[in-house]
């Protein structure tokens, strides 16, 4: 895996291959990938493989263009996701140690109650001059 959000890493598609499962021109593959919108894995010999990750984040950005976004709104827009999935995981981790936190308070409170007899405890009050 490469540490991309998303689905399968496994670079396995050559960039003809790509452009025709993603319905465009290999030139746009390039032309997104130099404008940092796509990032393929390389072979040794420097040959770009695209995984279905890659194809997924390249729907996401066909979906995009469709909406009317030009090239760098849709780079600030992944951006934006990307940093949205970034801090909910964060959020997510920080509510989990805040929990176990709680939870780690509770049981040192019932280590420390000490056995109440609920047995009533008669009253008589206090007599006066007598």
């Amino acid at each position: 895996m490469d540490g991309r959000p998303g689905t399968t890493a496994a670079p396995v598609y050559v960039i003809s291959v790509a452009a025709e499962l993603a319905g465009v021109h290999p030139q746009t593959l390039r032309m997104y990938e130099r404008r940092g919108l796509l990032d393929p894995s390389r072979t040794h010999g420097g040959s770009r493989r695209f995984s279905e990750r890659d194809l997924t984040r390249l729907r996401r950005i066909q979906d995009l263009t469709a909406a009317g976004l030009n090239l760098e709104g849709v780079r600030r827009v992944l951006e934006l996701e990307t940093e949205v999935l970034r801090l909910r995981a964060e959020l997510e981790k920080a509510r989990a140690e805040a929990r176990e936190a709680v939870e780690q308070i509770h049981r040192h409170y019932r280590r420390d109650l000490v056995p109440f007899d609920a047995s009533p405890i008669p009253y008589w009050p206090a007599r006066r001059g007598g």
